[in-house]
């Protein structure tokens, strides 16, 4: 069975296109492979996100202690807990942010 020339050409232009799209797609996945450098500035801004509210939550404590001699370590303790809160619930939104 000998094809003709038509059907030949044509079945090569559909592995040429099926080639062409096969060759868009690793190029493309390779542009959107996330890096090293990459993952490391998602660490540190995860990190960021997630203690900086603590540290300002202890800082606003300690001040408001002060301020308020009478509370003793109220204020401290229970900023640094809404701090925790708060960077907690950066994070989840960051992640849950990055991921879809």
């Amino acid at each position: 069975m000998i094809d003709s020339p038509d059907g030949l050409r044509s079945r090569e232009e559909e592995l040429r296109q099926s080639v062409q799209k096969q060759v868009e797609r690793m190029k493309r996945a390779e542009k959107e492979r996330p890096t090293l450098l990459r993952q490391t500035v998602y660490l540190g801004m995860i990190g960021v996100m997630f203690v900086l509210p603590i540290v300002g939550g202890a800082y606003l404590g300690l001040w408001l202690d002060s301020r308020f001699h009478y509370y003793g370590a109220h204020w401290t303790v229970c900023l640094i807990l809404l701090g925790l809160i708060v960077g907690a619930m950066n994070v989840y939104f960051f992640a849950k942010g990055v991921w879809e």
